[in-house]
């Protein structure tokens, strides 16, 4: 029998739920104890073991970060350069305020003039820049640390990719951009460029995840008003605590930019016979014989779900763009990119990259 870890695993139940009456005989799903967990393991070599998984998987991402941030700044140069000029200096231009330069402020954000007054450096803030502010939350949680193939990415891979790639961009185009944490602003390195700095408070979330558990979704209270905010996950999570996420949001107010990523695999099943399919969250197993017989309603509910969340998103005044991490990744960034700078039609752009 083949074994698969998968992540949408409450997809599966969902179908065997309405369909496997009608595909099989008998029972076919054997619900046993979550993966990973026996029963008979005493609760501090279980919570040690997990300590260890997630240490693991901090240093791996933390190894890959160099490579996914300079694939980060070669898709930002060239979206940058395919704005033919049309660059603006932030999301108005009635002046804020002069504000000290950061380290590795570019060249080009410095205002000479203000700062021949004096022994700083200084970056002439508009007012709306000032007000806007544009977050970044990652999805870190065990859903997205899978991929179906070898010659795929990971979904975290995918996901800190775009948003790199993204922050990249808004950062060449003057714009502030923050990493939310589960406990607020995630407080920045002092050393490197702001690009880097935005992948090191990355790698150190993901090192911190073992005493400070982030989720699917942000902490809406803990997201300022006006706030442009970029999401990328996989959303399997519940409507339960997706809708009120995205009604909260929408209340501040603060626009939410969802980006959800998604395996090949988990769109259509591609597998045969008996499969035993192992949840990534603590989810039972489910042993299904002929897993092929259940592809087609397997498709339809999955389609479906994704048409309510941009539905969901859509009714409270976000938007969301579907990438599938088979794809490349500059046209879900380009669609990405149509839909904050607000032009017409980019979010048709951007539903099935």
């Amino acid at each position: 029998m083949a074994q698969s870890a998968f992540s949408p695993t409450f997809f599966l139940r969902k179908v065997l739920g309405r369909s496997v009456e009608r595909h099989h005989s008998g029972p076919t799903a054997a619900f046993t104890s979550p993966s990973g967990l026996q029963p008979d393991a005493p609760a501090g070599a279980t919570l040690l073991g997990q300590a260890s998984g997630i240490a693991n998987q901090a240093s791996s991402l933390a190894a890959r970060l160099p490579d996914l941030v300079l694939q980060a700044d070669h898709i930002a140069a060239t979206l940058y350069a395919g704005q033919h000029g049309q660059r603006r200096a932030g999301w108005g231009d009635t002046f804020w305020q002069y504000r000290q330069a950061q380290p590795g402020e570019p060249a080009t954000h410095i205002d000479w003039r203000q700062s021949a007054r004096s022994t700083h450096a200084y970056v002439r803030e508009t007012e709306a820049e000032s007000a806007q502010t544009i977050l970044l939350w990652c999805d870190l949680s065990p859903s997205m640390q899978w991929r179906s193939a070898s010659s795929l990415p990971e979904k975290r891979d995918r996901a800190v990719l775009l948003q790199l790639a993204m922050a990249a961009l808004l950062l060449r185009n003057g714009e502030r951009v923050r990493l939310l944490a589960p406990s607020g602003m995630a407080p920045m390195p002092a050393s490197g460029t702001p690009l880097e700095r935005l992948a090191l408070g990355l790698a150190h979330m993901e090192a911190s995840s073992a005493t400070h558990p982030a989720g699917a979704l942000p902490p809406v209270t803990l997201v300022p008003r006006h706030a442009h905010i970029l999401i990328a996950s996989d959303f399997l999570c519940a409507d339960e605590a997706l809708v009120p996420c995205l009604r909260h949001m929408a209340g501040l107010p603060a626009r939410a930019h969802l980006i959800q990523i998604a395996d090949p695999a988990e769109l259509s099943l591609p597998y045969q016979g008996r499969v035993e399919f192992e949840g990534l969250e603590q989810e039972a197993p489910v042993d299904l014989p002929h897993v092929q017989t259940l592809r087609q309603d397997y498709e339809s509910l999955v389609t479906a779900r994704n048409t309510a969340l941009a539905a969901q998103a859509a009714t409270y005044g976000h938007d969301l763009v579907l990438h599938c991490t088979q794809d490349a990744a500059l046209p879900t960034l380009l669609a990405l990119h149509g839909l904050i700078s607000g032009r017409p039609g980019s979010h048709r752009e951007g539903r099935r990259i």
